[in-house]
């Protein structure tokens, strides 16, 4: 028996060594040195500070800013923590009233605004963190945040599709507006 236990005990010694320490060492170096930005948490800096993260959403609620996707973590929205969507099915009445709610809170920040409101800006994406827009969710909400600033919307929507990105390689995903990185263009903006 202890000719077969210590050469199991060095092995599982030597293994969790590797696959415990070593390999994520080299993973996270080349990580750092490969992808910089994405593998510090793509941070976003202003004023040598801090302001968020490009991958995380953040909640914003004044009329003056864009609105990004509703989140569905808690405690409290974009808690990174708590990642996950509601897991309500389409026909679930508490879904339908969320969104019945969701559409009432949009017409009464901007009544005027006629457009069809785009289904990302009454549902949560699936992890509930998701930090991007359509573009049509984006331009839907160009009229209030210009007449809150007292911009042109003209000039408004060009600063939205400037901020645009298209899908990766020009086939995965979707067209998407970054919501933090389009609400820091603004700021300083008259």
């Amino acid at each position: 028996m202890k000719q077969m236990l210590r050469p199991l005990t060095v092995l599982f010694m030597l293994l969790t060594a590797l696959t415990g320490v070593v390999y994520p060492l080299i993973v996270t170096g080349i990580g750092r040195i490969a992808f910089p930005d994405q593998a510090s948490g793509s941070l976003v800096v202003r004023d040598h500070k801090v302001v968020g993260s490009a991958l995380i959403s953040q909640s914003f609620q004044d009329p003056k800013y864009f609105w990004g996707r509703l989140s569905a973590t808690t405690p409290m929205p974009n808690n990174a923590t708590a990642s996950g969507g509601s897991n309500f099915g389409p026909t679930n009445p508490a879904l339908l009233d969320a969104v019945r709610t969701r559409i009432a809170a949009l017409k009464v920040a901007d009544p005027g605004n006629t457009l069809p409101i785009p289904v990302d800006l009454v549902t949560a994406s699936a992890s509930g963190l998701d930090p991007d827009i359509t573009p049509a969710a984006a331009l839907y909400q160009v009229a209030r945040v210009a007449r809150v600033r007292r911009l042109d919307p003209a000039k408004l929507r060009e600063r939205v599709l400037a901020q645009v990105r298209e899908p990766q390689w020009g086939i995965f995903g979707e067209s998407r507006v970054n919501v933090l990185l389009l609400n820091l263009s603004l700021e300083g903006v008259q």
